[in-house]
């Protein structure tokens, strides 16, 4: 399972929110800086995301974003990119700027057709974003917009309507995990990669090394798959977690 931690991007400085509450912030600087602390360590992927795009759909902090890409490939190390992009255009100027791999969210969700043609004209190269919150009747609703509205579509059901494009990755948030600490979501990553056949990247709620080892061992109930990767944010950020341990914990 490959590590991905996280640089979040808020007005060109790397932050870290609790749940996608923009109120609930803590502030880590530079973000050069902190992948550059990141690949010091040893990691291959890092995983940058534009937080005011994703609010407000305006790419703010491009610039940011493509100098972390360029400066990242001169170390050998991915970097995948997601937040406000929303049109063909956002994807090949991301790639073009060195982005190993793009993160659609908002836009796969109100424009599949949109989607299914990126991701057929960059294969490999496009992610879905799939960040869901758990209704009350236990299934999981897709969220949008950087988390501040419903999509009324379940997780299962956008995962069905791009089961057959060539994506690279779904990335999956629990929303209600992220910057929590207070580890990953089990039963619903396990739902996931039972439903679909795309490798999966777990994001939200990894507090520990233990969170890590627990899930690199995860296997699906009904497929027996397991998880292609882990985004980590706020334990690496603030070093409660250190790159080198969480590397070791993704090992098999």
């Amino acid at each position: 399972m490959e590590l991905l931690p996280a640089v979040d991007l808020l007005g060109g400085s790397a932050v870290r929110l609790v749940q996608g509450d923009f109120e609930r912030r803590s502030d880590y600087g530079d973000p050069l800086t902190l992948a550059h602390r990141y690949a010091e360590a040893g990691a291959r992927w890092v995983h940058v995301v534009d937080l005011d795009a994703a609010r407000t759909g305006e790419p703010v902090n491009r610039g940011v974003v493509t100098a972390v890409a360029g400066e990242m490939a001169a170390r050998s190390v991915r970097v995948q990119a997601g937040g406000g992009v929303r049109t063909a255009a956002d994807v090949a100027e991301l790639i073009g700027g060195g982005v190993a791999r793009v993160v659609l969210g908002t836009a796969a969700l109100e424009d599949p057709a949109l989607a299914a043609k990126i991701a057929r004209d960059h294969p490999g190269a496009v992610a879905l974003g799939l960040d869901y919150r758990r209704r009350p009747d236990g299934s999981l609703e897709a969220a949008s917009r950087g988390w501040l509205e419903g999509s009324g579509r379940t997780v299962t059901e956008v995962l069905a309507d791009l089961e057959e494009l060539p994506l690279g990755a779904v990335v999956v948030t629990a929303i209600e995990r992220d910057g929590t600490l207070s580890g990953p979501d089990l039963v619903g990553l396990s739902a996931v990669l039972d439903t679909t056949a795309t490798p999966v990247v777990a994001s939200g709620g990894v507090g520990s090394a233990g969170d890590l080892r627990t899930l690199a061992a995860l296997r699906s109930p009904l497929a027996g798959r397991a998880l292609e990767g882990a985004v980590v944010g706020r334990a690496l950020a603030d070093g409660s977690l250190d790159v080198e341990e969480a590397i070791a914990a993704c090992a098999p």
